[in-house]
């Protein structure tokens, strides 16, 4: 039973790499929401997925029946409950699989729902990926074996399609910009920071793209319009998820909130720049080396509510275009180098280097 969110499922991969990993026989199949079929058919260790057919919140409970009622002719020997909630594991359970493995829950504990429970240490399992993982081993391990990072298939076919498609070039080199996150504007780096940093980038012969689903369509436009430059190209809603992953893929470098995207573009092996502000790095990290993470750490933060509570935002205000800036002239530069010096690098070097906040290495 997977997670709702979409880089909650991208993380989930490490789990699914680790069950392949120790019986390379085992089939492993998902039910996801619709929205994150697309990144589970991009991994090969995902055999089948089941779309669950109610909408986020829904109780449904008719429906959760018919699945795991249809799912009985499956002879499922094992079902791993992703999520602590109690309607994750009704399926499970109406699909009769013997052995149900999911985390102590209040709302679930008592009624049978899960019976391989297991205790979900905060401290110990302080990052949703060694939730997921914690949750595949067996009930006498006692340690997190080495976490084995997400990595998303690229379709080089569908990849052309969709660049001709648009009219994009994949002979400039590209920083994909994703200004929105699904939680809530307390996630979101401002809109006019990404304008202005989208700006500098186009002057410096660079190509933008703006990634966002149609939800984000209209913060797409707000930027590339506050950018105004024929280089940064507004993509939000004329792209599907897996155009988006397959874009990301050759992007060199992805700037991102704290948000499902920021996982694709990890799982793709492009370089994150990563702005955490009412989210902390510590819990959701793109599961990636190639990273630079921007966060203040300040006293009110991590809050993880939806707006920010002392209406100041400095979390994020804070965090200035100078400092991502002088990041992906640091990162272009050094991508340039390994790839036999690419033309930007001249032009990036020409804007100076400013001190920066980064944190590169696992928080």
């Amino acid at each position: 039973m997977g997670p709702s969110w979409i880089g909650d499922m991208v993380m989930a991969q490490s789990l699914y790499k680790l069950l392949v990993s120790r019986n390379p026989e085992i089939e492993i199949h998902v039910v996801a929401p619709p929205w994150s079929i697309p990144v589970l058919e991009r991994m090969p260790e995902v055999a089948k997925t089941f779309e669950l057919p109610v909408a986020h919140g829904e109780l449904g409970l008719g429906k959760r029946w018919a699945l795991g009622r249809s799912l009985r002719r499956g002879g499922y020997q094992q079902a791993i409950v992703l999520p602590r909630a109690l309607k994750p594991s009704l399926i499970p359970f109406f699909a009769s699989v013997p052995v149900r493995t999911g985390f102590s829950y209040k709302w679930r504990d008592g009624t049978g729902l899960i019976n391989d429970r297991r205790l979900r240490d905060p401290v110990y399992l302080h990052q949703t990926v060694k939730e997921y993982v914690f949750l595949g081993l067996d009930r006498e391990e006692g340690q997190l074996p080495s976490i084995l990072k997400p990595q998303l298939d690229v379709d080089i076919s569908n990849l052309r399609a969709t660049v001709e498609r648009l009219g994009l070039s994949l002979g400039t080199e590209t920083v994909a910009l994703m200004p929105g996150a699904g939680h809530g504007m307390a996630k979101r780096w401002p809109g006019e920071y990404y304008a202005e940093l989208a700006s500098r980038l186009a002057g410096v012969g660079l190509q933008v793209w703006i990634l966002g689903s149609e939800k984000e369509r209209g913060l797409g436009d707000v930027v590339s319009g506050l950018a105004n430059h024929p280089n940064v190209i507004n993509l939000c809603g004329k792209t599907s998820l897996t155009d988006v992953i397959d874009l990301l893929s050759v992007a060199k470098v992805a700037v991102t909130n704290d948000s499902g995207l920021m996982h694709v573009a990890a799982a793709v092996k492009t370089h994150v720049v990563g702005i955490y502000g009412s989210s902390s790095p510590d819990f959701t990290p793109p599961l990636t080396d190639k990273k630079d993470v921007f966060y203040l750490g300040l006293g009110c933060s991590p809050c993880y509510s939806r707006e920010c509570p002392l209406s100041h935002f400095r979390c994020m205000k804070e965090i200035l275009v100078d400092e991502i800036f002088s990041s992906l002239i640091t990162v272009l530069g050094a991508l340039g180098n390994s790839d036999d010096g690419k033309s930007m690098k001249g032009s990036l070097d020409q804007q100076g280097q400013l001190p920066q906040r980064g944190l590169t290495d696992d928080t």
